[in-house]
């Protein structure tokens, strides 16, 4: 192993120590303010106070499982797993997106059923426990932010967290507002807004996760470039059978057909730097002599 890919390695089993540490304590946080949130949403009857209950104990499931994924991405590859457990984050990123989207869209729909038919909501009890609410949840997002853009499944623990702070910052104003106006309607409606604001986010991760699942060509990606460019290289005639996907967040693998009758020479390195370029850090090419075509008389099936 050279010396860069030995400090490659490092970092990226410290950044999984920082973010396993990061998602224990969000986890025991949540999982306390849950308890409490629970009960008192039932007591009071605040479909904002249910809605950021709702969002809490997914929450709670995605810190969990998010947790657990990383110390399963952290085992070895093995002869049945030849990548690893890395792409656990994804599966744990993907479900943690589709109970999100679920508890928003219950939201909405509950919150045109309390419209039509309001609720008596006690606003006082609302009120201290939303406010113990987004202390535990600033905390919670304090300690996830450093993390969130380094995986998916960082960034699906991180994006739980926020819209857990959006509701209670939600349940305080309505809380506030309904102990001074006696309007009811606000809180179904700052309810169905925490829904809004939640589902498009959710949607977005749960499409980034959907795509590495489907070994799609990783987003920001700008295959025909990296295609030019491949083509573009000394004694290069002919590339086919490219193929870029990602394991896991930052991880992503290219295979290739480079058609070079010159035979390889320095080229494995030249297409190595063009990978590079690409922010693709596994690279595996073979070369030919001639394109198929040539050699059989008629075209490739690949693509």
């Amino acid at each position: 192993m050279s010396d860069h890919a030995h400090r490659a390695v490092h970092g990226h089993d410290h950044g999984r120590n920082a973010g396993a540490w990061q998602l224990g304590w969000a986890l025991g946080l949540s999982g306390l303010y849950l308890l409490v949130e629970v009960a008192t949403a039932v007591s009071t009857g605040s479909l904002s106070l249910l809605s950021d209950a709702g969002h809490m104990a997914t929450d709670v499931m995605a810190l969990a499982l998010a947790l657990v994924a990383i110390r399963v991405g952290a085992r070895p590859s093995d002869r049945r797993r030849t990548f690893g457990y890395r792409r656990a984050e994804i599966l744990a990123a993907a479900l943690n997106a589709g109970a999100l989207l679920a508890v928003g869209l219950y939201i909405l729909v509950e919150a045109y059923g309390r419209l039509r038919s309001p609720v008596e909501v006690q606003s006082t009890p609302m009120l201290i426990v939303a406010v113990v609410g987004l202390v535990v949840n600033v905390i919670s997002a304090r300690i996830l932010v450093s993390g969130s853009g380094t995986s998916l499944n960082m960034k699906s623990a991180y994006l739980e967290v926020m819209g857990d702070l959006l509701g209670s910052v939600a349940v305080i104003v309505a809380a506030i507002l309904i102990r001074f106006t006696g309007l009811t309607w606000i809180d179904p409606v700052l309810g169905a807004l925490i829904g809004v604001w939640v589902l498009p986010r959710t949607w977005a991760l749960l499409r980034a996760s959907v795509n590495v699942l489907l070994e799609g060509a990783p987003d920001g990606l700008d295959l025909d470039a990296l295609r030019a460019e491949l083509s573009a290289l000394p004694g290069v005639q002919g590339v086919h059978d490219l193929h870029v996907w990602s394991v896991t967040t930052g991880e992503h693998n290219l295979t290739a057909h480079l058609v070079a009758p010159g035979g390889e020479g320095g080229l494995l390195h030249h297409v190595e730097e063009v990978a590079e370029r690409h922010g693709v850090g596994h690279v595996t090419v073979q070369i030919e002599a001639a394109d198929a075509h040539d050699a059989h008389g008629s075209e490739r099936l690949h693509p």
